[in-house]
């Protein structure tokens, strides 16, 4: 199975999980004090929407869509409007896969690789913006 197919299960039995988003923020957020100061405005049920969102494009994007999105995310993310400097997707990234193994049962060493190659195609176009 592609490793692309592998995420798209391995997000649905994430998104099956009431408390998934929220225990991503809550792993994410700790994770670094410019994290915490750059969300302190933050509406976080809108922002969970956004997430669910931007996860799906960046899985869509590896299953071959456009990078349409992509860019545009990066464009809002990039220096001039959110400043979010290409480092910071590291710590997301590892929150994520932190918050993937305790919501999907059968997380495993190939589906924590199929989502690091996933996203990290995505990640890369989000960060060219910067």
């Amino acid at each position: 199975m592609s490793a692309a197919n592998l995420v798209m299960q391995s997000y649905g039995r994430c998104c099956a999980s009431p408390a998934f988003f929220d225990d991503f923020y809550r792993h994410f957020l700790a994770s670094s004090p410019l994290i915490r100061e750059k969300f302190v405005d933050t509406d976080m049920s809108a922002q969970k929407q956004l997430l669910r969102q931007g996860i799906m494009n960046l899985v869509m994007h590896a299953r071959g869509m456009p990078d349409s999105k992509l860019r545009a995310l990066g464009e809002s993310h990039s220096r001039q409007r959110l400043d979010i400097r290409p480092e910071l997707y590291d710590l997301w990234l590892d929150a994520l896969l932190l918050t993937i193994s305790e919501h999907d049962k059968e997380c495993d060493a190939d589906i924590r690789q199929a989502w690091r190659e996933v996203l990290n195609k995505g990640i890369a176009v989000i960060k060219s913006g910067y």
